[in-house]
């Protein structure tokens, strides 16, 4: 493009000056449509349903989620490596403490401990005769029929074979140990969820062979709000609902709580037991928790239904004496049971809009339904 040509230029610049007159026209069609929609809007009288601020007792109930979990479970295996001989356990079976769940084969290792007694034997033989020996040869030197240096070695042989005694006496408790580590033992009552192996498996130590879990108590664990933190304390009665069972409520209690608040979240870890020694649930089931609040007395609420969510704000549409609307941020406590309890922000005085909120701003002018308050 030859940009000394005095047509291109003109062409050029005709060009852009079109583009910004048709640029600035609907520019200003559509700043003046906001301001004919925002016009009409405040001056359309809207029908709305609206009721005042008022004073009243609340008894706050919170509403919490976790798991039904066992109040203890484990996997349990042998001590040592062997091939599973014997299994008298089953899946549902309910054990007692110190049962023996299943029996690993002990042939090779009932051997080791059978040879290494004998090494014990031996060591103590060689003891009691170095102690005579060392006996013999004290009288000798008080005599002076030997030297101390014949003395001093009497006594190391002694020592010697003291010592060669502890090192076979522990290579054999060591043996037995393995022995009766061929026992896979439950260590408390509980029943076998899971069997995982069958006879004649070759386990190695410390491999899964059952998982035991003790049913008869189920725990809740839940994360407390710092708000309501205050309100909950250590054997407080509750409520567990469980909605997988037709919602239905079994009685907890809240047996232990954080002393420390998890962060970021500010929330205070807790654990609700459930008495199933009926074995009516099943652990892992999800749970809502329903734990009742302190009674407040006199707090201001409005219905839950005003609230309006502005930026993570709640806040709700004030209407005036002529109908004017407002919009005002909140400062809540507890929320629940379709009331809220209003901390700053509103006073008894105050009307409020709990329906038709989507039609209306700031600036709008409204009429009460006949419904509402007016």
């Amino acid at each position: 493009m030859d940009w000394h040509d005095k047509r291109v230029k003109y062409t050029v610049i005709a060009v852009v000056a079109i583009t910004a007159v048709i640029s600035l026209q609907i520019f200003n069609k559509v700043m003046g449509a906001r301001e004919k929609a925002k016009k009409a809007a405040i001056g359309k009288n809207i029908q709305v349903s609206t009721t005042f601020a008022t004073r009243q007792t609340i008894k706050p109930l919170i509403k919490l989620t976790g798991n039904l979990d066992p109040l203890w479970q484990a996997d349990l295996g042998a001590k040592v490596s062997g091939h599973l001989a014997q299994v008298n356990a089953k899946v549902g079976d309910v054990v007692g403490a110190g049962q023996v769940l299943a029996t690993l084969d002990s042939g090779e290792l009932t051997a080791v401990a059978n040879s290494t007694k004998g090494s014990v034997f031996d060591a103590r033989a060689s003891l009691a005769s170095a102690e005579t020996t060392l006996a013999r040869y004290e009288k000798l030197y008080e005599t002076g029929a030997i030297s101390k240096a014949d003395l001093d070695n009497s006594r190391f042989t002694r020592d010697m074979a003291a010592g060669k005694l502890a090192a076979a006496e522990g290579n054999y408790d060591n043996a037995v140990s393995k022995m009766n580590g061929t026992d896979v033992i439950s260590p408390q009552a509980g029943t076998v969820v899971k069997r995982y192996f069958q006879e004649g498996y070759y386990a190695a130590a410390g491999t899964a062979l059952f998982n035991v879990a003790d049913t008869t108590s189920l725990v809740a664990k839940i994360n407390i709000p710092e708000g309501q933190i205050g309100g909950v304390t250590l054997g407080a009665k509750c409520q567990v609902e469980i909605p997988a069972m037709n919602s239905m409520k079994v009685d907890g209690v809240v047996t232990k709580i954080a002393q420390v608040a998890d962060v970021p979240a500010r929330t205070f870890a807790a654990e609700v037991t459930v008495n199933n020694s009926d074995n009516s649930l099943r652990g892992g089931l999800f749970a809502n928790v329903l734990l009742q609040m302190a009674e407040k007395a006199n707090v201001l609420t409005i219905p839950q239904s005003a609230i309006v969510m502005r930026e993570d704000q709640r806040t709700v549409y004030v209407v005036d004496s002529e109908g004017h609307v407002s919009r005002k941020v909140l400062d809540t406590g507890y929320i629940g049971d379709g009331i809220v309890e209003v901390l700053k922000g509103l006073s008894e005085k105050d009307e409020v809009v709990v329906s038709g909120q989507n039609r209306i701003r700031e600036g709008s002018v409204v009429i009460r339904n006949k419904d509402g308050n007016s």
